[in-house]
């Protein structure tokens, strides 16, 4: 199953919620959502920096990723960022295909 890195940054007033009523509601909230799509949450941890959230989620497919994405945006979340996750053995692949390729100007 596909595995996705989402970041997020809250609003203001998801900080507020988020601080009343505790970081674990919060993640059980996302994994309830994100197994009702069909995925699992993997892991999920509060950061400073750009971000205030990161989680791990493995997801069947690129369209319900996006679904959980709009969904978490549409409720006020002022920023997401999926990023799609390759494991060591798919890099591995990557590394046995040979493609041809002429880089502009060349």
């Amino acid at each position: 199953m596909p595995r996705y890195m989402i970041q997020a940054s809250l609003t203001a007033e998801g900080l507020k919620g988020t601080l009343a009523d505790g970081g674990t509601k919060r993640k059980n909230a996302l994994a309830e959502t994100i197994a009702a799509l069909g995925g699992s949450l993997d892991g999920f941890y509060y950061s400073f920096g750009d971000y205030d959230v990161v989680g791990i989620a493995d997801m069947p497919d690129n369209v319900s990723a996006a679904a959980f994405a709009v969904t978490v945006a549409a409720a006020g979340v002022a920023e997401t960022t999926t990023t799609v996750l390759i494991t060591p053995e798919e890099m591995d692949q990557v590394a046995a295909k040979s493609v041809a390729y002429q880089p502009p100007g060349a």
